[in-house]
């Protein structure tokens, strides 16, 4: 019998930009199809998450705003590099995911993108738009936790 061996997960770009701007409610894990220049660009951090968000167009999850760069080495077909990116998850979390934008008027925000073994997976969240004064709280908040672990640590 063959040991199964375990591959971390690697974290390949990160929005921050997200998770300051927006409160997050829940977050689920969504596979992401690309073609194979746009895997190995992702794979060398060519790519910018920021002010992409997710929607939901006649029952597919697609991601908007996404660009990934050109692959340098690529010979075959061109592909835009911001062009719309379908996502694979189960129906019953895409109706849930509907539902719950129309209930509370939130937003599907891609948090990161990651490898899972060989495959690309997006952590996607449903969020809320934080506030002007709650960003500046949560500011204020950080920069009390770092004043209080520095003098714990002197």
């Amino acid at each position: 019998m063959r040991a199964m061996k375990t591959v971390p997960n690697k974290t390949i770009i990160e929005n921050r930009k997200a998770l300051f701007d927006y409160e997050v409610i829940e977050e689920y894990e969504a596979w992401i199809i690309l073609y194979g220049p746009e895997v190995k660009s992702l794979r060398a951090g060519q790519a910018n998450l920021k002010w992409s968000y997710i929607t939901v167009h006649t029952g597919r999850p697609v991601l908007v705003g996404l660009h990934i760069s050109e692959y340098k080495s690529n010979t075959g077909t061109k592909l835009e590099p911001k062009r719309e990116r379908n996502l694979l998850l189960s129906q019953k979390e895409i109706s849930r995911l509907e539902q719950k934008t129309k209930e509370m008027w939130a937003t599907i925000v891609p948090v990161e993108i990651y490898t899972k073994g060989n495959l690309m997976k997006v952590r996607i969240a449903l969020a809320k738009w934080r506030r002007k004064w709650e960003k500046k709280n949560l500011l204020k908040e950080r920069d009390l936790d770092r004043e209080i672990a520095r003098k714990f640590k002197l």
